[in-house]
């Protein structure tokens, strides 16, 4: 084999995965190892039974193998197993190990072939093995047995995998010679994880089962389906000579026989057997581990260092003492109001970048859902002008008002200023309810000691929950103080001066607006030219307080016909049979033509919003409607009902309205986040900081809010069971001096000769477990030195 410290390098692997073992689960370092893969019925038992030399493992039809068993095979002079699930006890009867296996199978499992991930360890010691670690995993099966799951197969593919993605693992593939190679899973699936082979050793079993005439010689030769690894043929024990208790040795001696008589296999007979691949199973393993074991322990002592401060705290952590209960409750209630604090202001060491929380979140309610929730208070614009109407005329009475009343503005402007209340309310509810968001995620790290969880956040919350009631208070007073008293001589309130007012060609016109002022903008079709013209067409409209214009098209550039509004007129136009738009009709109340030859414009839009939007903005401008039932080209009779009169004063009043509720949505915009801030987020935060351990002290015994949970309870010991795994596998590692042996790696392979047919696993199978590379620590430098020293050859 080479130098003894060579040697040494498969037992300090055995050694660290006993110590690692102990960590349990959350022990996440791989060690070097070779997993066997293999269709049912592969003879992967069979294999591994020629090592040892004797019958240990469970047989039968269908699933035998329901979890992986990591074998370690040690070199010594007596002869026994151990189970790492019951140390100490030594297995002198190789068929008591079988049965173990069966009864510690079944024990996670069950006894109808349910599967489980979590392996099973087992120790042989023995003269007759090489110091060799082994995983036996479950046979790769397509169909079902008995309970188990109809996706067996994928489960089986999964834990596979688990092993096989692992780069510190070497694949032994195991194929029958019977089948068709080409197709077979154990190779197509390491191809898939291995694709330049690198890792994969090739075993054929049954050559002695081929059918006469035929032989597997090209691909133990390495020309067909070649591996850089190569390929080792194996005879083992038939089901008679397993049914017969043939003895493993004596089917050695048949092996060595077979292959030194067969005609196609003579000449590479030293090649081929259970003994040969034994031992190049050893070397190429030991070689492995050689090549791993620096970036493993770079991997090893970054885990040891991460966990150092954690572990530290952990042993000096007394549950029972009342000083130590005492000094970690003040800690924890200093964490919270860093932390509750950070979340709040945004400084943090954890930034979530997948959603907003904390402050981030409160600042959207501030300025982008309390904004929107105002939006949606404003009522619509027929509604809201029917109410002035009835306002006015009730004001009047049986009287028939000259002048607009001011009664009918503050009527208006109060019932507005009351539909605030709602959303206003909301809006706290809102805040609080995300305070209270980040209290339940500053609180949850408090989970270690339930009472003291528990006993926060009834604390925090009676308080968000006082200072909600007082933020409520200030906001309906707030809304109250400006019921009470309409200030019309508000700075910014447009008073008299945005009235509208008539000038001398009677055209209602918007006093103090300068210019000719934009109103609105859109595509609307002029419905009621003529075939013969050119037909319906669609212009770009732009509405101004003066002017309709029209474009042909939106660049505004080529302007098509300018209309002045001067004693215009709105018309309803009914929807035609056959027309899916939306119409209304303008027209001179002087009766001239309104554009060219026409005495109507019928102008059409594609839905309902838009024509009710034309029409608000059209009176908007001053352009009045009269209520008249007219066709498709704009023609009839005028209602005598209509009040000019009244709709100037609506107009009047509603352009008063918007001013006034502009002040009074800035102002509500202003000081709902001001007073919700001041109320609640300073008030809860002031009282996390410096009052909370004091109604926490007087509950009583603050000690008996220091329990800890049976999950910390449980965590604590993990993390001290894993810090001193990993310090014992630094040691072990650490201790290892150590001249090398080197192999080459297996030479490259021509592509060409490669005809395995791509495999596609399913999504979820293909995991991969990428090993993590750190700096050199001493003890890893230590390693590398005594690896890298001047190697002898076999």
């Amino acid at each position: 084999m080479g130098n003894r410290g060579m040697e040494e390098l498969i037992p300090l692997v055995n050694s660290l995965q006993d110590a690692l073992s102990s960590a349990g689960e959350s022990c996440s370092l791989q060690l070097p190892q070779i997993a066997v893969v293999g269709e049912q019925s592969a003879g992967k038992s069979s294999v591994l039974e020629s090592f040892v030399g004797r019958d240990f493992l469970p047989r039968g039809t269908g699933i035998v193998t329901r979890r992986p068993l990591i074998i370690q095979l040690v070199n010594d002079r007596s002869e026994y197993g151990e189970f790492l699930h019951s140390r100490g006890e030594r297995f002198t009867d190789f068929n008591e190990i079988c049965r173990e296996i069966v009864r510690e199978t079944n024990r996670l499992t069950g006894s109808n072939k349910g599967l489980s991930a979590v392996p099973m360890h087992l120790k042989i010691h023995s003269p007759n093995v090489l110091n060799l670690t082994l995983v036996d995993l479950p046979g790769i099966t397509k169909l079902p047995v008995g309970d188990q799951p109809k996706d067996i197969e994928y489960q089986i593919r999964d834990m596979i995998m688990q092993y096989v993605c692992n780069e510190n693992c070497l694949i032994l593939a195991v194929m029958p010679a019977t089948s068709d190679l080409t197709n077979s899973d154990a190779l197509q699936l390491a191809k898939n994880v291995d694709p330049q082979g690198l890792r994969t050793i090739g075993v054929l079993t049954k050559l002695d089962l081929m059918d006469a005439g035929t032989n597997a010689r090209e691909i133990l030769e390495n020309k067909l389906l070649p591996l850089r690894r190569g390929y080792v043929g194996v005879v083992n024990r038939s089901q008679r000579d397993i049914d017969g208790r043939k003895d493993v040795r004596a089917a050695l001696l048949a092996e060595q026989s077979f292959f030194q008589n067969h005609p196609a296999y003579r000449h590479m007979a030293e090649r081929m057997g259970t003994p040969y691949l034994q031992r190049i199973l050893n070397q190429q393993l030991t070689n492995h581990i050689r090549d791993k074991l620096p970036a493993f322990c770079s991997q090893l002592q970054s885990q040891l260092l991460a966990l150092n401060k954690e572990a530290e705290e952990y042993r000096q952590y007394s549950p029972d003492g009342r000083t130590h209960r005492t000094k970690t409750l003040i800690q924890s209630v200093l964490h919270l109001a860093g932390d509750f604090g950070k979340l709040i202001e945004g400084f943090g060491d954890n930034i979530d970048t997948v959603s907003l929380s904390g402050g981030a979140k409160i600042n959207q309610i501030f300025h982008e859902v309390f904004p929107f929730e105002l939006t949606k208070v404003e009522s619509d614009e027929k509604k809201l002008r029917q109410e002035i109407s009835f306002a006015i005329r009730n004001i009047h009475g049986i009287r028939r008002g000259l002048f607009t009343p001011d009664m009918a503005f503050e009527t208006i402007v109060r019932k507005q200023i009351s539909k605030l209340k709602a959303p206003c309310v909301k809006f706290v509810d809102m805040v609080t309810q995300q305070l209270m968001n980040t209290v339940y995620q500053c609180v949850n790290k408090l989970r270690s000691f339930p009472a003291l969880q528990e006993q926060t956040e009834k604390i925090v919350a009676t308080k968000i929950q006082q200072q909600e009631r007082k933020c409520k208070d200030q906001v309906l007073l707030f809304l109250d103080v400006q019921l009470a008293y309409i200030n019309t001589k508000h700075e910014d309130f447009i008073g008299m001066s945005f009235l509208p007012s008539s000038n001398q060609n009677g055209r209602r016109v918007v006093a103090g607006v300068v210019g000719n002022q934009i109103i609105r903008k859109g595509w609307l079709t002029i419905s009621n030219i003529g075939f013969m013209k050119g037909g319906a067409r669609k212009y770009w409209f732009i509405l101004t307080t003066q002017t309709l214009s029209w474009f042909k098209d939106d660049s505004e550039k080529e302007k098509s016909y300018m209309l002045p509004l001067d004693n215009l007129k709105l018309r309803d136009v009914q929807k035609g049979f056959l027309s899916s738009k939306f119409a209304f009709a303008l027209f001179n109340t002087e009766s001239r033509n309104i554009y060219k030859n026409y005495r109507s414009l019928a102008l059409a839009c594609e839905s309902p919003e838009e024509l009710d939007g034309w029409r608000e903005s059209l009176l908007h401008a001053g352009v009045y409607p009269e209520h008249v039932t007219v066709d498709g080209q704009g023609n009839g009779a005028a209602d005598s009902h209509s009040d000019p009169l009244l709709e100037r004063q609506v107009q009047t009043i509603r352009s008063l309205v918007d001013s006034y509720m502009g002040i009074i949505y800035k102002s509500v915009k202003d000081l709902m986040p001001k007073t919700v801030t001041h109320l609640m987020i300073n008030s809860v935060k002031e009282f996390i900081s410096s009052e909370l351990l004091a109604q926490l002290c007087a509950l009583g015994d603050c000690s008996e809010l220091m329990d800890e949970s049976p999950e910390q309870q449980q965590h604590r010991k993990q993390v001290l069971r894993k810090h001193a795994a990993l310090k014992e596998a630094l040691a072990i590692v650490s201790n290892l001096s150590t001249s090398a042996c080197s192999t080459a790696r297996p030479p490259p392979v021509d592509s060409a000769l490669s005809q395995t047919p791509s495999f596609s696993l399913p999504a979820k199978s293909m995991v991969r477990t990428k090993s993590a590379y750190y700096g050199h620590a001493p003890a890893v430098a230590k390693v590398t030195s005594a690896l890298n020293q001047p190697a002898s050859r076999e």
